[in-house]
């Protein structure tokens, strides 16, 4: 299904819109672990993510993700070879201050918090930031009317990415996240694989994931800046 907002933003936004831009250096991470970091510091509950591209080497440049908010702002975050770049793109008559006065400076505190972690709990961290991720991807295929086959897989992705994180599944509340994603992927799985997601399932399913996208936010929030 088409892409509208990635295509505008591709189109459009990139070489018209007025924007803010920051630029973060690596050290002493690696770029997936400050992508990563970056990801869920730009993240909340009224951001959609509509475009994900992740470097086969975790060393490596090559990340990319785009965020659209509900204020109707895109956040495009890429892993170059000297530095994370983060660049807020805004409308006529708004700003990208949030970008360095509130994410920048969180993200800067996290890197270093996050880097003095033991390697078991800098592991499950990230695993429940691609669980965050999952939710995420799932409820963009929802919004586009994708095919129910990429739907459920992608609710699996999220079951079984948590199932194998102790942090996650020792969380209060984390029995009823399992729960709602089970009965989503049963729901789905009656569905013929191959047609677009139905829409009157639409508002039930984005309902729950955002319930669960909230709850593992703050998840992640109270262990990164605990």
């Amino acid at each position: 299904m088409e892409n509208r907002l990635l295509t505008q933003f591709n189109n459009v936004i990139r070489t018209q819109w007025a924007f803010t831009q920051t630029k973060i250096p690596y050290e002493p991470l690696i770029p997936k672990q400050l992508f990563e970091l970056a990801y869920h510091t730009t993240n909340s509950v009224g951001m959609r993510n509509i475009f994900l591209k992740q470097s086969a080497n975790e060393t490596k440049e090559g990340s990319q993700t785009i965020f659209y908010s509900n204020t109707k702002k895109f956040t495009f975050i890429e892993a170059l070879d000297d530095g994370l770049r983060l660049t807020k793109y805004f409308p006529e008559g708004t700003t990208g201050d949030k970008l360095l006065n509130e994410v920048k400076p969180k993200l800067e505190k996290r890197k270093i918090s996050f880097s003095s972690q033991d390697n078991e709990l800098k592991s499950q961290i990230l695993k429940i930031i691609l669980v965050e991720r999952k939710l995420d991807e799932c409820a963009n295929y929802v919004m586009l009317n994708e095919i129910n086959r990429k739907v459920y897989f992608t609710i699996g992705d999220a079951r079984e990415s948590a199932a194998v994180v102790p942090m996650f599944m020792e969380a209060e509340g984390s029995s009823l996240v399992q729960l709602a994603l089970n009965k989503w992927m049963t729901n789905v799985q009656t569905l013929d694989q191959e047609k677009p997601f139905p829409d009157n399932l639409v508002p039930g399913l984005l309902k729950n994931l955002m319930q669960i996208k909230k709850w593992v936010l703050n998840l992640v929030d109270t262990v990164l800046d605990k």
